[in-house]
């Protein structure tokens, strides 16, 4: 009976060691630069959302929270980087909707979306907008649509890699218009902008935070948004208004953890992403490119895991009725 008294105290030692330990983190952390992982090039909406995040919560922390874009294979390979940094709340990955959709569109994955990773929060959502090149003859989504069946697999659509929001839009573009394109791959959405911009590629599907400047420029032409609802001040109709309702494709962002980060640390980051999403600079900034914070009851960790579970299985449904087979990652 004493050994069992025994360890029934040791027990209780460490896990009121533990949780010692964990609040004093929560206090003292952090105590040195932060590493938000953007896992596309530099000036595509990934990297700018991670920018935003990296001043204002580093103002809320009055720490440095540093950008380090990790591009390559749709978001892949930054997303590993993500999962094999250490657990100690130092390196936090920024990712879309391709971190749920990586299962049902990749064999070889090198991370488990749901075992590597500690769901952090949600972040934001919105609509994305196809475009073409502005010496394209057409300038509405009929002219469009008629030009595209004429060209076929001579028309190119550029996307940032497999899985990536764009690739993820030109592919559920081409499903409900029965159009085969050829796919253009680049290592994020800013340099597919600019080939846009150049006359290199003639269509992009992107993400409305990286379309709307370049749109109100007027370097490229926009024909619908991939959303029931036009954006507020943005002269481009809805996919209802063009005829092609199930032209849906939502980005949503969220930020996760390498698996194991100490709870203390997890709760303190979905704490400072809810002021972040609260934040009336952010929001108006969210606004003006057709985005918003998710709604207040699904930013907590547990709303976040059981959204990423729905979309993971959501993403193999699509996927297998549009027929996409998995690729080798390398």
């Amino acid at each position: 009976m004493a050994e069992g008294i025994r360890r029934l105290v040791g027990a209780l030692v460490v896990a009121l060691a533990g949780s010692i330990a964990s609040a004093h983190a929560q206090d003292t952390y952090p105590t040195k630069p932060i590493t938000l992982i953007a896992v596309f090039a530099a000036g595509g909406p990934s990297d700018t959302l991670a920018r935003q995040m990296a001043e204002q919560i580093g103002r809320q922390w009055n720490a440095q929270l540093i950008v380090e874009n990790v591009a390559g294979a749709g978001g892949m390979i930054g997303t590993v980087r993500g999962a094999r940094a250490a657990p100690d709340g130092y390196t936090i990955l920024t990712q879309h909707q391709g971190h749920a959709a990586a299962p049902a569109l990749f064999t070889g994955l090198k991370f488990d979306p749901q075992g590597d990773f500690e769901p952090v929060g949600l972040i934001n959502f919105g609509a994305s907008v196809v475009l073409s090149r502005k010496s394209l003859e057409t300038n509405s989504m009929a002219e469009l649509l008629a030009w595209l069946k004429t060209k076929g697999a001579d028309a190119t659509i550029g996307h940032a890699g497999i899985g990536s929001n764009s690739f993820i839009c030109a592919s559920v573009l081409q499903h409900v218009t029965g159009l085969r394109l050829s796919m253009v791959p680049y290592r994020g959405t800013g340099p597919a902008m600019n080939d846009l911009v150049a006359g290199q590629i003639d269509l992009l599907c992107d993400q409305a935070i990286t379309s709307v400047p370049q749109i109100q420029a007027g370097t490229v032409k926009a024909y619908a948004l991939t959303s029931p609802e036009r954006l507020k001040g943005l002269d481009v109709p809805s996919n209802t208004e063009v005829g092609l309702p199930d032209l849906n494709s939502t980005t949503w962002n969220a930020a996760y953890a390498p698996k194991g980060t100490p709870k203390a640390i997890l709760d303190k980051w979905n704490a400072a992403l809810q002021a972040f999403a609260e934040d009336p600079a952010i929001v108006e900034r969210f606004a003006a490119t057709g985005f918003a914070p998710f709604p207040k009851d699904m930013r907590s960790r547990e709303a976040h895991a059981k959204y990423l579970a729905d979309q993971i299985k959501f993403f193999e449904t699509l996927f297998t009725a549009m027929d996409v087979k998995k690729r080798e990652i390398n």
